[in-house]
């Protein structure tokens, strides 16, 4: 495609074309039938954002995908059109969403190597197992939970590949089904202030587990969610790195008072007493307590965005900055609400506050997981007494 259509694509990326084909969705370079079957245009920012992370892996060598669970096909034609794939497998388990599929892989350029397939998500992994063929880029975007195909996702990626995996059990990861969670996610699961963080942690802590037990390691290169889905890309390497066993652990909130602590599984202790003194604990655990970001890689994505064809979306730019300014780490974060109804004063400003504790010798950043929380590692006590503080001068002045 030369630059002039380029461009003219990219002016239509987020419309729905105002033509006698009004059908047709346009979003980056790709123009496709969405059909009748569920379909989201509001989670378009995902969808670059895979765009972006597939672009870097283009980078690096071949890129190869498996898209397991395709729906109509749009990230599949995306990632032919605008990361750079040489094969796409498109796969859905719905054998009468096939001819969309086809229908609308056909915009691929003859130079993509493309498939379309209708079978179980596990009978197609056990299948690439078995024939021993493995992928860059493994896209799981599961309606429900991921967690049983997890293993055998893991097996489909190439040694420096990457899964990508999506979850919507919001329910179960959110702490707001205990018994789900111990059923799908094998770890309890307690409301928490920072519900999407403990969600995206508790799905890596699958992810980890699934991976060591085959004797590959995996790094997290982004996490983020909207609420209702819960979406980590990671890398999975061959062998086990030394000491990546430290960051699975469990995480404890105190109901009462707001205090929050964290702790390895490979040095488990009694908890310390939290700032009410009752120790009324909700743990959670065990799942990743390490970054939820990999810096390079997200500066990578960025440095795709500003050379890539098809344009980056307003909002997705927008999360992109923040998950970059943002390392997921330590695994403590508190909303502002919460800061100012423990106090019994004023929502204190976010920025006044994170650039306070650095004052103290302390990390604090906003978090780029939910809106409106401070992630510090200073101590739950200090946090109080600077927001008080900031709402104090606020009040002076």
């Amino acid at each position: 495609m030369d630059g002039s259509k380029a461009g003219w694509w990219a002016v239509l990326s987020t419309k729905v074309l105002a033509t006698a084909d009004s059908s047709h969705y346009c979003e980056g370079l790709a123009r496709l039938l969405p059909g009748a079957g569920f379909f989201r245009p509001d989670s378009r920012p995902a969808r670059d954002l895979g765009v972006l992370l597939a672009r870097s892996l283009a980078s690096e060598g071949p890129l190869t995908v498996l898209d397991l669970m395709t729906g109509c096909g749009i990230r599949s034609l995306r990632y032919g059109l605008e990361a750079g794939a040489e094969e796409v497998w498109a796969n859905d388990a719905d054998p009468e969403r096939v001819p969309l599929i086809r229908q609308n892989l056909a915009a691929l350029p003859a130079k993509v190597a493309w498939r379309c397939s209708s079978l179980d998500a596990r009978d197609l992994l056990a299948g690439t197992l078995q024939s021993r063929q493995r992928f860059a880029l493994v896209d799981l975007d599961a309606f429900g939970s991921p967690a049983a195909l997890v293993p055998l996702a893991v097996e489909a990626v190439a040694p420096g590949g990457v899964l990508f995996l999506t979850s919507s059990d919001g329910r179960a990861a959110t702490g707001h089904d205990r018994s789900a969670a111990v059923r799908r996610l094998g770890a309890a699961a307690r409301a928490h202030p920072a519900s999407w963080e403990l969600a995206l942690r508790l799905q890596l802590g699958v992810v980890a587990r699934g991976a060591w037990s085959l004797g590959r390691d995996m790094e997290p290169l982004l996490s983020f969610s909207e609420g209702r889905t819960f979406r980590t890309a990671v890398r999975l390497s061959q062998t086990v790195s030394v000491g990546g066993e430290q960051q699975l652990g469990m995480v404890a909130h105190c109901p009462r008072c707001g205090d929050q602590q964290a702790q390895s599984l490979l040095c488990l202790r009694p908890w310390a007493p939290c700032l009410c003194g009752r120790n009324t604990l909700s743990i959670s655990g065990p799942l990743w307590i390490g970054p939820l970001q990999h810096p390079a890689t997200l500066m990578a994505m960025e440095g795709q965005a500003s050379t890539a064809q098809a344009s980056l979306s307003k909002p997705a730019k927008t999360l992109l900055d923040r998950l970059i300014s943002d390392p997921g780490h330590p695994s403590r974060c508190w909303p502002t609400g919460l800061i100012g109804r423990c106090l019994g004063q004023d929502t204190p400003s976010l920025g006044g506050l994170t650039q306070a504790l650095r004052r103290e010798g302390f990390f604090a950043v906003a978090s780029g997981i939910m809106p409106s929380q401070v992630r510090s590692d200073a101590p739950w006590s200090l946090i109080l007494a600077t927001a008080q503080a900031i709402n104090g001068a606020g009040t002076a002045k």
